[in-house]
């Protein structure tokens, strides 16, 4: 197979140079595949130290592919061929990239909003195999779509151990849980990071059993790992992340994923999965590199790019010009440009001054929703301004159409950009998400757009950690109908609100401008909220 490579353009190549020769010189890519945690500085030592087996997977995981292939053949003989996935952020993100490349079906269920719970659950429950993946074992949307999918095959007369495969770090409570409930379990390597581990259990055994070639996609990574980890100046890893890192220091903090135009770069989603790999490990202590995923190498924020924006075409040696005067051209198989991700990540970091493997600011969302639904998922006051279908949280401005004038203003020409959250049905509802380009059309700035809340375990760390200089436009709605949670105090649409919330309310804890639009009528509201944004 053929060695993954990247395609630079650079506005500074001496600066690169230097940066290449240094990490050469300081062997960071071998030691990175020895496991040498001091690469980031002391402060990062010790959650460095149990975060790197990464490095190693492709022969690590070698022995999953025959034992996933066994449990799929077995899950066959049994009817069971329709494969769903409840996991959040690195559990689910990897799986869904893998499916989509290999043209095999995945259900993704990694949101709390109830509509979508209750679709998936309705869709071909007698032959559904549910994958429950979560490293902690504790993250409260896995636990709660688990419980309502235990609920549902109990309810149907089914029996879940039938239907249930767990992912998990050994000796967490849903590994625990699982090994009482008669659950089949797999163990993930515990000295790995979420969002580093498509090539553990997490990524392999739901897309596995979906029908994924595993096997090659590990062959894709070995094949890769001498070029990958030499010290080398032509090490297309070290390339790309001594790049990232170099157009960083210089200010330039945005990278441009192209992610579904088939002429030009992969069309199978890999820009959401390097999204939060980078998103989340480089955005903190007031750095980072925003990740915005793009429609088409002619969106708004592509022609012409900003000029603090790096341009990425994953999948593509074409490097589009960029105001900034860096881009990159990413080629490989699918596996190999996973483990090309991680290392010029690892990479940037190192230049960044920032430790890639920890998250300081997700837990800070996860704990203002809990104290959301603790008071009893009465999360706001009233509406500020209500328009039809359309109501506004968290402004003064005197009609809906000033609010958003109020809040685009203050997107920054300079660094600023526009994140729009959507806490909404992303299967039903996928149409918003054109939303980005018409604000990127408006503002001329990069905007983001993230479900809910599935980028509170991606870009959320970056909104909070990363520079100052994002502006958050929220959107929520009510669910068709609400959904309790089994045996637990809250119901699906409370918990998802209380997420929204919290998240709203961390973020003007941090100093970002938040606007929260709510839907009473999502499709109602679409073309009049269409209107107000254009």
């Amino acid at each position: 197979m053929a060695a993954p490579d990247v395609t630079l353009t650079v506005a500074d190549q001496a600066a690169l140079d230097a940066a290449l020769a240094e990490l050469v010189a300081d062997r960071f890519a071998s030691r990175l595949h020895a496991h040498d945690a001091i690469l980031w500085g002391p402060d990062a030592e010790s959650e460095a130290a149990k975060r790197l087996s990464w490095t190693t997977l492709a022969e690590s995981s070698r022995p999953l592919v025959a034992e996933v292939e066994a449990l799929r053949a077995e899950l066959h003989e049994r009817g069971l061929d329709h494969v769903v996935l409840c996991g959040m952020g690195g559990s689910s993100l990897a799986p869904e990239v893998i499916c989509a490349a290999a043209g095999v079906e995945l259900t993704v269920l990694d949101s709390s909003q109830p509509d979508m719970v209750r679709t998936a659950i309705a869709d071909r429950l007698e032959r559904t195999v549910v994958v429950v993946s979560s490293k902690s074992g504790g993250t409260v949307e896995t636990d709660s779509q688990r419980r309502a999918y235990e609920h549902a095959f109990t309810e149907a007369g089914l029996s879940p151990a039938d239907h249930l495969v767990v992912v998990t770090d050994p000796g967490s409570p849903l590994d625990e849980q699982a090994t009482q409930a008669g659950y089949r379990v797999f163990h993930a390597d515990p000295e790995v990071g979420g969002r580093y581990s498509a090539l553990t259990a997490f990524g392999l055994v739901p897309s596995g059993l979906a029908g994924a070639d595993i096997g090659d996609l590990l062959d894709e990574a070995a094949d890769a790992t001498a070029t990958l980890f030499a010290d080398d100046a032509a090490n297309p890893a070290l390339r790309l992340g001594a790049a990232l890192g170099v157009a960083n220091r210089s200010s330039v903090d945005k990278l441009v994923l192209l992610d579904h135009d088939a002429g030009t770069a992969v069309a199978w989603g890999v820009g959401d999965w390097i999204e939060q790999l980078v998103a989340e490990s480089t955005g903190k202590i007031g750095h980072g590199i925003l990740p915005v995923v793009v429609e088409s190498s002619h969106a708004v924020n592509v022609e012409p790019s900003t000029p603090d924006s790096f341009l990425a075409v994953s999948g593509s040696s074409d490097t589009p010009t960029s105001t900034s005067g860096w881009a990159a051209g990413v080629t490989g198989g699918l596996g190999a440009q996973m483990l090309l991700w991680e290392v010029a990540v690892s990479v940037a970091g190192a230049l960044i001054g920032i430790n890639p493997f920890d998250q300081p600011d997700v837990e800070s969302a996860k704990q203002a929703a809990r104290d959301k639904l603790s008071g009893g998922g009465d999360n706001e006051p009233g509406a500020d301004l209500v328009e039809g279908p359309v109501s506004a949280f968290g402004t003064d401005a005197s009609s809906l159409a000033d609010a958003v004038e109020q809040l685009l203003a203050q997107v920054d020409d300079e660094h600023g950009y526009l994140a729009v959250q959507a806490y909404l049905d992303r299967w039903d509802l996928s149409a918003y998400a054109g939303l980005r380009e018409q604000l990127a059309r408006r503002t001329g700035r990069p905007v983001t757009f993230g479900w809910g809340p599935r980028f509170l375990h991606s870009t959320g760390q970056y909104h909070k950690g990363g520079p100052a200089t994002g502006v958050f436009l929220q959107l929520t709605s009510d669910p068709h109908e609400d959904l309790a949670v089994p045996g637990r105090d809250f119901t699906f649409g409370e918990f998802i609100a209380s997420q929204a919330a919290g998240d709203a309310q961390v973020l003007r804890d941090h100093g970002r401008p938040v606007l929260r639009l709510h839907l009473s009528d999502p499709q109602a509201a679409a073309a009049p909220l269409r209107d107000l944004l254009g």
